[in-house]
C-alpha cells in the first residue's frame, strides 16, 4: 500500500510504501546542504523514492539529475514521483546497483555525487525484517566504501561527493575518503538539541582535492520544547 505525502506545503508530492522505506529529515538535510549548483551533473546513489533529485529539481539545481536504486519497488515509486511532480525532463531514475556504474556509464560524467548510505555494518544491530528498511539501514547492498568507489569513477577531477552519516563514524568516513582519493573539504555537524552530542554530519569531499577543511556552523534540529528550530523550519518552508 502506498501513502501520498506532501513537502513544501504540498508543492511536492511523494508516494511511498506504507510499510517499507520512507524518507526522513536526513534526505531533506542532504539535499539542502550538499552545495549543488544549477549547472552540476548530479548522481544520487541509493535514491529510494527519488526524494533528493526531486527536491533539487524543484529548487532548480542540477542540469542533469540521475537517481540510482537497486530495489525494483522503490524504482517504480521513484519514477512515479518524478512524473507526478512534473520533472520527467530533468530527473531520471534507473534501476541499478551503484556498485556497477562502470558497466553503464563513461567515467568522469558527474560534477556532484550525493548519497544517504546505510550506516550499520552487517554484524551490528537487528536487521529489520522489512527488506526496504533493512537495505536503507544496513550494508546489505553497498557500504560507504562502495559509495566512494562509485563516486571516484563517476566524478571528474575536482568533482564533489556529499553524504549524510552518523557523527560517531566520522573517523571511519575520513579514512575511507582518503583511501579512495578524496579530500574532506566541508563539514557540518547536526545536533538533535543544544545539550546532546552531534548526531549526524554532512561531509563534502573533493576528488583529487587539496588539504583544507572548512567546519561550518552547527545545525540544531529541535528547540527545548521539541519543535523544529528556525533553521529546520526554513528548510521545510522552501
Amino acid at each position: 500500500m502506498l501513502t501520498c505525502d506532501g513537502l513544501f506545503g504540498g508543492k511536492l508530492i511523494f508516494y511511498q510504501h506504507q510499510q517499507g522505506y520512507r524518507f526522513s529529515l536526513d534526505a531533506l538535510l542532504l539535499a539542502s546542504l550538499a552545495g549543488v549548483g544549477r549547472e552540476d551533473g548530479v548522481f544520487d546513489l541509493g535514491t529510494g523514492c527519488g526524494v533528493i533529485p526531486i527536491i533539487l529539481a524543484y529548487r532548480d539545481l542540477g542540469r542533469r539529475l540521475i537517481g540510482l536504486e537497486i530495489q525494483p519497488p522503490l524504482v517504480e515509486v521513484a519514477q512515479m514521483n518524478v512524473a507526478v511532480n512534473g520533472f520527467g525532463e530533468r530527473v531520471q531514475i534507473l534501476e541499478m546497483d551503484f556498485r556497477e556504474v562502470a558497466e553503464h556509464f563513461e567515467p568522469a560524467v558527474a560534477d556532484v555525487v550525493v548519497s544517504n548510505p546505510p550506516y550499520r555494518r552487517l554484524n551490528t544491530g537487528r536487521i529489520n525484517p522489512n527488506r526496504q528498511r533493512a537495505v536503507a539501514r544496513h550494508e546489505l547492498t553497498g557500504s560507504v566504501e562502495d559509495v566512494f568507489l562509485a563516486g571516484k569513477y563517476l566524478l571528474r577531477d575536482g568533482g564533489r561527493l556529499a553524504l549524510i552519516y552518523p557523527a560517531t563514524r566520522l573517523p571511519h568516513l575520513m579514512r575511507v575518503a582518503r583511501d579512495c582519493g578524496f579530500s574532506a573539504k566541508r563539514l557540518r555537524l547536526i545536533y538533535s538539541d543544544q545539550t546532546s552530542p552531534a548526531r549526524l554530519l554532512v561531509l563534502e569531499c573533493r576528488k583529487a582535492g587539496g588539504e583544507e577543511l572548512v567546519v561550518e556552523p552547527p545545525l540544531t534540529i529541535y528547540q527545548p520544547d521539541g519543535s523544529y528550530t528556525e533553521a529546520v523550519q526554513a528548510l521545510y518552508a522552501e
